[in-house]
């Protein structure tokens, strides 16, 4: 199986449980900024903070194929904030929700394919 593919299913979702947890209880308490924010902040932190941190251990090789990969993670990372802060509900909604569903679903494809 492909690393990204693992990396994306089994030990983020493991890692990312904390987070879920959080957001779950936020959104049924009705405070959909908490959720978001958690969301975003724990992004942030795993890419800047866990990235450079890794970095110190030691050096890191950059293949140019991760281009598509970050710039999907800047992409989605992105439209989350635009559906907070554009809408008139400032947070997202089920549509919003569904695209990025559906924007995850078909990076997932995209990784199973690209291989």
């Amino acid at each position: 199986m492909c690393e990204k593919l693992i990396g994306l299913t089994i030990i983020s979702a493991g890692a990312s449980l904390p987070e879920l947890a959080t957001s779950v209880v936020a959104a049924l308490k009705k405070k959909a900024n908490i959720a978001v924010g958690n969301i975003l902040g724990s992004n942030i932190f795993n890419f800047t903070f866990v990235l450079g941190v890794t970095t110190f251990t030691e050096a890191l090789s950059y293949d140019p194929i991760l281009n598509i990969d970050l710039s999907v993670f800047l992409i989605g990372s992105l439209l989350l904030l635009f559906f907070m802060f554009t809408l008139k509900a400032k947070k997202p909604g089920r549509w919003e929700a569904l695209i990025l569903l559906i924007g995850f679903l078909a990076y997932y494809v995209f990784i199973l394919i690209r291989k």
